[in-house]
């Protein structure tokens, strides 16, 4: 019976060093420990013994389950360790492709426009995207009853602040706020979001960016103003760019014109209309503090989306808020 228990262990453990992986080892343990086991079969040996070998027998029998149980745990534990282990680095496998980021194409236009305008001497002025009716009308000679302040028109806040404040409609309520802190002269530029609850579709959008021009000094007249539109145009769309002023009214200037640009579209040069104009009303230099007699000034305003869409193509201005990352990967 020794024997027989003898050859069993070194049998069962020569299966046991064979499991290479966690199905076999299952499989190991449910033919030799399980309740159906080869070890089980074995304790009929103890029929059997005689009373005095029965003792012994049992210690035995005893000592194999034990080593065998300890043998299994033994070898679970050290598949399971090489499962874990990292892997080796492989210095001649290819790496990933790291995609380059760039910056956002409405961006990159309102960098290229700040950066135009400032070689002409304006300073980029900022201001507050949530603003008071003073600054967003009011000091822009827009009257109380005047349609733009409709509030089916503007984002204004509700509750106590119902009225008082909304998100600004425009960034001439930057130029105001320039002119309140700076005395004349001064040249600005100001860029930035603004919102109107606008349908969405694709010449509309309920968010957009504009950037806003003023100058103020002794003697600036029309022809100043045209000059610096004329100039951004050619530093901007290339020396075969024009400008073109049609009348039109502002509260704010008077008098007041749209501002169109021929610029290049598709490969074709093409007149676009770009913004609007004017000279600075003197009801708005009364309004900050300014003698409209002694000074005069004059305040463009240009679309930026418009800018973008044209220069590049593009038909839907929904798609530069949409932030695809393979339709901005173009530009």
């Amino acid at each position: 019976m020794s024997t027989e228990l003898d050859s069993y262990e070194t049998d069962a453990a020569s299966q046991l060093a064979a499991c290479g992986d966690a199905a076999s080892l299952e499989a190991w343990r449910i033919a030799h420990l399980g309740t159906k086991g080869r070890l089980k079969g074995l304790m009929s040996l103890m029929k059997d013994a005689t009373p005095a070998e029965r003792p012994a027998l049992g210690q035995r029998l005893n000592a194999v389950k034990q080593k065998l149980e300890a043998a299994f745990e033994a070898r679970k534990a050290e598949l399971s360790s090489a499962r874990e282990a990292p892997r080796g680095i492989d210095l001649t496998e290819p790496g990933l492709d790291l995609a380059s980021g760039r910056r956002h194409v409405l961006t990159a236009t309102v960098d290229r426009i700040v950066e135009v305008f400032g070689r002409m001497g304006f300073e980029v002025a900022d201001g507050p995207e949530l603003e008071d009716e003073w600054h967003n009308f009011t000091a822009l000679n827009i009257p109380p009853e005047h349609p733009a302040r409709d509030r089916g028109d503007n984002f204004f806040l509700g509750g106590e602040a119902a009225g008082k404040l909304l998100l600004r409609t425009q960034t001439s309520t930057v130029q105001i706020r320039a002119m309140e802190s700076t005395p004349p002269p001064l040249r600005v530029v100001a860029v930035g979001r603004v919102y109107r609850p606008d349908d969405h579709d694709a010449t509309h959008y309920s968010m957009f960016h504009q950037v806003e021009g003023l100058a103020v000094d002794r003697g600036l007249t029309m022809v100043d103003l045209k000059s610096t539109l004329l100039g951004f145009a050619k530093a901007f769309f290339g020396p075969e760019a024009e400008v073109r002023m049609r009348p039109s009214f502002f509260p704010f200037t008077e008098p007041s014109a749209e501002v169109d640009m021929r610029m290049p579209v598709k490969g074709t040069w093409q007149w676009v209309e770009i913004g609007g104009c004017g000279m600075v009303d003197p009801a708005v230099f009364e309004s900050v503090g300014i003698d409209p007699e002694v000074w005069s000034g004059f305040a463009f305003g240009l679309g930026i989306e418009r800018v973008t869409m044209r220069r590049h193509g593009l038909g839907d201005i929904r798609r530069l808020f949409e932030n695809d990352a393979r339709f901005l990967r173009q530009f």
